[in-house]
């Protein structure tokens, strides 16, 4: 085996959003009206030079660029290969049209979004058909390496690999598949390498995370004939191809036997097991392997004793050596010294983004000059990591020896007896309406939330303002002729963030922001020990939004799932046993709601499919738990009491046995991105429950006409009985506004009335 070179630190990814969210308020900004696009790309090129010097100044050797994005990078890719659908080629132009494509115009629907793989994170779904034509538009990797250039720093662009962006696209009309089309696009790729090199690139990093799922082999035959290709080019960067976020089995030797000159690899998490293939293969000699033994995803600490034991078996196995994050850390918040309300021994277990380089940069200097260099580092490191296993925090007896039984597992009675029962008590119409929970975050709202944390308004004046709120909303779905009312969540900052700062384990942060999608952030919480819930949460305020009206007022609760998959979840444990705390936590509150007299409970659970393994070996036993605690949480009702669950925004058809076995007696799905595709789906699996497919796409700032839902709903009702279907958004409507949501609810009313008619 030849020599290995110790190289230096390096991530490949950082943050966008600047440490007071500038990049929301700018973007927002210019949506509004308030500033123009040259205002909002010079505030962008500050954040991006901001970011530039801090990673300098923080000691990384190689620091990426293209990896900022005003809205999102799958788009941003879209973009520079000219994959602009014929609909949004049409308005405006610059970034009018870029923002169309994320969030739609007038009557122009925006590109589906859909999860980032197994994260948080949400991207925009390319469409491409067979008479797409590729035109290279290489402005933003170009102008991004420039800018860096002028100020001193020799950047690494990053640009989604060829296969990854193909494999993440989707043909709209279903009739062929997207990879179809990688021979028109790689020369796009040759081209932009050339131009790249011709500016001074010395690397590029082309990011390939789709071949962490599995591929069949004429996938990998092709991921061999584009690297062999893209190699070939005379006048070219160094090609660094990255994949993170899991294992990459047969695709590793396919890289390995490439000609590119470096490879950046997953070293955590299901992705350790790529460091004995790596072994077994016999490594990568000639090439530079950049190791990601730091964890891109998730805001522990690193144990750097560990991660330095790892690089060592590395050592050896590749011409040059690199450290580095598992992946971009766009997905963790920016900086955990910001927390000043965290317990301070909760605090020292953590790193953000900007500890995660700390971390990134130590272990450079401990690969490089021996564990002596870094003894003070590792001593603290080592202390840090003991003081969380032995801590009270983390470890509740009482709460770990909870027993559970089959029952409690299982509805009493099958769901056929217990939809009599509901509609007795309901008596609701075929296609009935509903919303999904939350109505418009008003700023009056967020300001009154604001002030009572700050101490600056009584609580009781924070509830008597709630209850005004609740009022107005009930008000309003009646006037409007909705059969299953919400009280619209204001007290709610967040669906997963309300219930950690009520439940045991759970740790919320202050300014702990991750993007979500485009302007769109949230604070995920931190499960730091054993669940459990001190006290009710929401029968309050269910119970009084019950008292106005005679409708129906659905509870709502966040799922176990979800509550996991959108919070940075402990590493110490299993899953599935911090999953069963969470489920019998939120048990006991779906038990408070039905003694309080509620009769619709809704525990959504958009986050099942999102977090479903990337492999299929890894699925069965996660779909099991995951399951599990649902039916858990939900499973104690009496029949008259009828469960709701939410997913949104994922792709479904891997996961319909799950749903299934949920046996949630409704369960409402996105759909109008789709075309009510799923709909299809659920026919051709003999759903057996009621579903409620979305006929409006919340996350675009549009209102769909009367005569479009009407369209979504006889779509549905030929395929699906009508008297076992429901009628309502995709998601939540938070993010609306009321305006637009007065507008579409009564369209949708409307629509809903005249499809009734039809049956």
């Amino acid at each position: 085996m030849t020599s290995t070179n110790t190289g230096g630190a390096t991530v490949y990814g950082y943050p966008r959003q600047g440490a007071n969210r500038q990049l929301k308020k700018a973007t927002e900004a210019y949506w509004a009206g308030r500033t123009d696009a040259d205002t909002l790309l010079s505030a962008a090129r500050d954040l991006r030079l901001r970011r530039l010097v801090e990673l300098r100044d923080a000691g990384l050797d190689e620091i990426p660029s293209n990896d900022f994005s005003l809205y999102d990078h799958v788009l941003d890719t879209a973009w520079l290969v000219g994959a602009i659908p014929r609909r949004h080629a049409v308005v405006g132009e610059g970034l009018d049209r870029y923002f169309a494509m994320a969030r739609g115009a007038a009557d122009v629907p925006p590109l589906e979004m859909t999860k980032w793989f197994d994260t948080n994170y949400h991207y925009l779904v390319p469409e491409l058909g067979p008479d797409t034509e590729f035109t290279l538009d290489p402005t933003k990797p170009l102008t991004e390496f420039a800018e860096a250039l002028e100020h001193g720093i020799l950047t690494r662009p990053v640009v989604l690999g060829p296969i990854s962006f193909l494999l993440l696209a989707k043909d709209p009309t279903g009739t062929s598949e997207p990879l179809a089309l990688l021979d028109r696009l790689l020369p796009l790729y040759i081209d932009l390498l050339g131009q790249l090199r011709a500016a001074g690139a010395e690397w590029v990093q082309l990011d390939e995370p789709a071949l962490v799922t599995d591929q069949p082999a004429a996938v990998l035959e092709r991921v061999a004939e584009t690297y062999a290709a893209l190699a070939a080019e005379r006048v070219r960067p160094k090609i660094l191809v990255a994949s993170y976020f899991d294992r990459l089995g047969d695709a590793l030797p396919v890289l390995a036997d490439s000609p590119v000159e470096g490879l950046a690899i997953d070293f955590t998490g299901p992705a350790v097991a790529n460091l004995e293939h790596l072994a077994a293969i016999g490594g990568v000699p000639g090439k530079r392997l950049v190791a990601g033994v730091v964890n891109g995803r998730n805001i522990w600490a690193a144990d750097l004793a560990a991660a330095l034991t790892t690089l060592d078996t590395l050592y050896g196995l590749a011409g040059s050596l690199d450290v580095s994050a598992s992946c971009s850390l766009l997905h963790v918040p920016l900086d955990v010294t910001l927390e000043r309300d965290l317990h301070p021994e909760i605090a020292g277990w953590l790193a953000f983004a900007r500890q995660k380089v700390a971390e990134v940069v130590t272990l450079r200097v401990g690969l490089a000059e021996g564990r002596a260099a870094i003894a003070e580092a590792l001593g603290d490191n080592a202390d840090r990591l003991a003081s969380r296993v032995g801590s009270p925090i983390v470890r509740v007896p009482e709460v770990r020896d909870r027993a559970v039984t089959d029952a409690d597992l299982h509805r009493a009675s099958p769901y056929e007896k217990r939809r009599q029962a509901q509609q007795a008590r309901l008596a609701l119409p075929d296609l009935p309406t509903t919303t999904i929970g939350s109505f418009p975050q008003t700023s009056e709202l967020r300001k009154a939330r604001a002030e009572l944390r700050a101490g600056r308004l009584s609580d009781e004046a924070y509830e008597d303002a709630m209850r005004a709120e609740i009022r107005s909303v009930i008000a309003a779905q009646e006037e409007l002729g909705i059969d299953v009312l919400v009280h619209g969540e204001p007290e709610r900052n967040d669906m997963v963030q309300y219930f950690a700062e009520q439940l045991a384990g759970f740790v919320a942060t202050r300014h702990g922001w991750v993007q979500s999608y485009g302007t769109r952030y949230v604070r995920p919480p931190i499960i730091a020990g054993d669940v459990s819930r001190p006290a009710p949460m929401t029968v309050e305020w269910s119970t009084y939004a019950a008292s106005l009206t005679p409708r129906p007022v659905k509870g709502m609760l966040t799922g176990p799932v979800t509550m996991l998959a959108w919070s940075f979840v402990r590493d110490d444990q299993p899953e599935a046993e911090t999953a069963r705390q969470v489920a019998l936590a939120l048990r006991d509150e779906v038990a408070d709601l039905e003694s309080a007299g509620i009769a619709v409970i809704q525990v959504d659970e958009p986050a099942l499919r999102e977090t479903l393994p990337l492999r299929q070996a890894d699925r069965a036993a996660y779909l099991e738990w995951a399951v599990t605690s649902f039916t858990l949480a939900t499973s104690g009702v009496r029949d008259e009491t009828q469960i709701h669950t939410h997913m949104c925004y994922a792709e479904f058809g891997d996961v319909l046995q799950a749903i299934i076995d949920m046996d949630a007696d409704v369960i409402s799905l996105e759909a109008a991105r789709s075309n009510m595709a799923i709909v299809t789906d659920l026919t051709a699996a003999a759903y057996p429950n009621e579903v409620g497919p979305g006929v409006w796409d919340i996350h675009s700032p549009r209102v769909p006409s009367v005569e479009e839902i009407i369209g979504h709903l006889r779509t549905a009702t030929a395929s699906f009985p009508a008297n076992r279907l429901w009628v309502n958004p995709d998601c939540g409507l938070k993010t609306r506004g009321y305006p637009e949501v007065h507008a579409t609810l009564a369209n949708l009313v409307t629509a809903t009335a005249a499809v009734r008619s039809d049956h």
